[in-house]
């Protein structure tokens, strides 16, 4: 959502946008009309004035599109009306051409023309001004000059700003989808990797045992069968479906979601890896109400991820989940007595990466790595300070 303090900008900015060309021919045209009233221009009688008119007035209709060029223009328009000895209203198109020169182009031909214009201003006030009256019309004119560009500096600044503010913005957003696309990806690499290293072991545990026992094949195959609609709604919900995904076959579209899970579901989490043949103990301590949601779901993801890699590289291991829960920290360390020199440690993957992106977001630590005595360990630590509680 845009916030309040940038709707100015974005008006600005959207006024920016807009075809210059017509409000500039409108704005000439009426410099043109009220510089030519009576007494000015066509009482005289004579075409010289009107041609003068002509030139200082028509060419700031492309004054934003060649700034520099319709400034030395309606500069020598104004030089042979001031030789020409005639004076005329619509000299008022060099302070436009001035404004426009700064607003749109750097400081330093702004600059030139400003001096510029303050030279003619010299030799205008020199054969124009009233008797004795020299100096206040150099201080009148040179004010107005000074006004104009002034005012072209600071519009040009304020341009700039709002285009930084732009800029920002659409970088915010930018950053907001690769957040956005890492946490999904996040997601789905622990869900999918979890459940089918899960499905996977259960169907060759169904496979060794559909002779012998084939009660018992037939019961691992339903709890690969609820594994597999478990990992569907897990995916609809990090993909933020709303109403039918299409995702599942088997279960009606307007199925409710589950929860995210958290700490309380760690206990279907160790049962669902001793089913599938890491034998896994659960120890909490603590009050799990006083953690966030979004901790409680990272608490879970790392205990997830690091008894999938147990399962999948330390076959024969057994595992331990430990969780300390304090009203500022969250602790977690899943460790196993299985052979520390695994292939996860060669080649982390993306787990290793996705644990520590989502322990980075709680201003926490992660520690991975071989246990003393053997084994693996996975140990993070959650700063809960500022975060809200469900």
């Amino acid at each position: 959502m845009r916030r309040r303090d940038d709707r100015p900008a974005a008006g600005l900015m959207g006024l920016a946008r807009w075809s210059p060309l017509p409000v500039d021919a409108l704005l000439a045209a009426m410099i043109f009309l009220v510089t030519l009233g009576p007494g000015q221009v066509l009482p005289r009688g004579e075409p010289g004035p009107l041609l003068l008119q002509v030139a200082l007035t028509v060419p700031l209709v492309w004054r934003r599109r060649a700034p520099l060029t319709v400034f030395c223009v309606v500069g020598a328009a104004a030089a042979v009306q001031w030789a020409a000895d005639v004076q005329l209203p619509a000299d008022a198109a060099l302070l436009v051409a001035l404004y426009t020169v700064g607003a749109h182009r750097p400081l330093r031909p702004a600059l030139a023309a400003a001096l510029a214009l303050e030279a003619g201003v010299v030799l205008a006030a020199a054969r124009w001004a009233p008797p004795g009256q020299f100096p206040f019309s150099v201080a009148a004119l040179t004010a107005m000059a000074a006004a104009a560009l002034t005012t072209g500096l600071w519009t040009r600044a304020r341009l700039a700003h709002v285009a930084s503010l732009e800029h920002d913005r659409e970088q915010r957003a930018r950053l907001a989808v690769a957040e956005e696309r890492a946490r999904m990806t996040r997601d789905m690499h622990d869900i999918v990797t979890h459940n089918l290293s899960v499905m996977v072991a259960l169907a060759d545990s169904a496979a060794h045992v559909r002779h012998r026992a084939p009660e018992r094949a037939a019961d691992v195959m339903e709890q690969v069968a609820d594994i597999g609609r478990r990992a569907l709604e897990d995916m609809r919900r990090s993909l933020n479906a709303e109403g039918p995904s299409g995702l599942s076959a088997d279960e009606p579209g307007d199925a409710p979601l589950h929860p995210a899970p958290g700490i309380a579901q760690l206990g279907p989490l160790a049962d669902r890896m001793r089913a599938a043949g890491l034998p896994t103990r659960l120890r909490v301590a603590g009050d799990p109400g006083m953690v966030p949601a979004a901790a409680q779901l990272t608490i879970y993801r790392l205990a997830q991820e690091a008894l999938t890699n147990t399962l999948r590289h330390a076959p024969g291991a057994r595992a331990e989940v430990r969780v300390h829960l304090t009203p500022r920290r969250a602790e977690v360390e899943v460790t196993d007595d299985g052979r520390a020199s695994r292939t996860a440690k060669a080649s982390p993957g993306r787990g290793l990466t996705g644990m520590r992106e989502r322990v980075a977001v709680h201003d926490g630590t992660l520690d991975a790595g071989p246990a003393r005595g053997g084994g693996w360990r996975v140990a993070a630590s959650l700063n809960l300070d500022g975060e809200e509680t469900p």
